[in-house]
């Protein structure tokens, strides 16, 4: 994807950020849709957690945290796929 509002070859943080937030948004609802049409995605994405890492090799390396993450937009996407 190519960002043409940054001139820049490099992403700044604000344009990380943004990327982010439009891509959490999509995920949920692409989460919510295919589980009303096809119900046991939240289920089935829940039971992966466990081989869920932080690819990340240095002293802010943290699975856990990325598991809770995770488990938090399931929960979420739970609570908006009943609304």
């Amino acid at each position: 994807m190519t960002d043409t509002a940054t001139p820049s070859a490099t992403p700044t943080a604000t344009t990380v950020r943004r990327r982010e937030i439009a891509t959490e948004h999509l995920l949920f609802k692409l989460m919510e849709y295919v589980e009303n049409k096809h119900p046991g995605l939240l289920d089935f994405l829940e039971n992966s957690l466990d081989h869920l890492g932080d690819p990340a090799a240095g002293d802010d390396k943290n699975d856990e945290q990325v598991r809770e993450i995770a488990r938090r937009m399931i929960v979420g996407a739970r609570r908006e796929g009943t609304a």
